[in-house]
């Protein structure tokens, strides 16, 4: 596990949308799923380099602010984790790009953007989504610099055949439905304290948020037989909801002090 990669879901879903934390909630919250203190002051160190988070200081108190940025990040994959039951426009959202070689390292970080918001490659330069934000992926266009060298469409699909091969080329639909068979497959009894009920929530959500890269929670009409794509997101939903009921007490402190 790494710690910077926790730090981002917990800034995701218990500091949203303060987007701050007291240093000591952050170490207290991550010694619980197991990291110790100098691996999370060594994370928020790193984070602060990278200018994912900002340090702020009140008295002797040490904050942490996600930068806007990161806070973009954070709330485009809320809007991704929660939605649940959408009807589909039939409409496809599509971008195409030709950024040159010289400008390698930008488009492969964009390349990796996309595939967050939901958006996959069936061939070189092209991205489709069934369901992505044609708005999210035009600030992420903007915000890498790359307008002369991105398109972006949204049209139907007139091709003949099923749209299922489409599908499979862009999405790695395989490695999805392995972890919700696995996800599915799990049988585990009430949480006896709330700081049992915190880490199977937070260890939770981290890996729904992991299967984002992988499914792009497409319509059922798209989905390939026996995808268990919409059975895991309600499960995932339902227990989502007793988990962090229970977990309250654990992360509610933290709220107020960042206030």
């Amino acid at each position: 596990m790494r710690a910077r990669s926790y730090l981002f879901t917990l800034y995701m879903e218990y500091l949203y949308p303060e987007n701050r934390a007291w240093v000591g909630d952050l170490i207290r919250w991550m010694e619980l799923l197991n990291f110790s203190e100098p691996a999370v002051r060594a994370a928020v160190s790193r984070s602060v380099k990278r200018g994912w988070i900002i340090p702020e200081k009140e008295g002797r108190r040490a904050y942490y602010r996600l930068s806007p940025r990161v806070a973009w990040q954070v709330e485009k994959v809320r809007e991704r984790l929660y939605a649940y039951g959408a009807s589909w426009d039939g409409q496809w959202r599509i971008l195409v790009y030709a950024v040159p070689e010289a400008k390698r390292t930008v488009r492969d970080r964009f390349r990796n953007e996309l595939i967050l918001l939901g958006f996959g490659t069936p061939a070189p330069g092209v991205w489709i989504s069934p369901n992505g934000s044609l708005e999210a992926a035009r600030d992420l266009v903007g915000f890498y610099g790359l307008q002369n060298y991105v398109e972006l469409f949204q049209a139907e699909r007139f091709s003949s055949t099923p749209p299922l091969e489409l599908i499979e080329k862009s999405f790695n639909l395989k490695a999805a439905q392995t972890r919700y068979r696995a996800f599915l497959s799990q049988r585990q009894g009430r949480p006896q304290s709330a700081e049992e009920a915190f880490v199977r929530l937070t260890h939770m959500i981290h890996q729904a948020r992991k299967n984002l890269f992988l499914d792009p929670g497409l319509p059922p009409e798209l989905t390939p037989p026996g995808f268990l794509g919409q059975q895991a997101k309600a499960q995932f939903l339902e227990l989502y909801n007793q988990l962090s009921r229970q977990a309250r007490p654990v992360f509610e402190q933290g709220l107020a002090a960042a206030d």
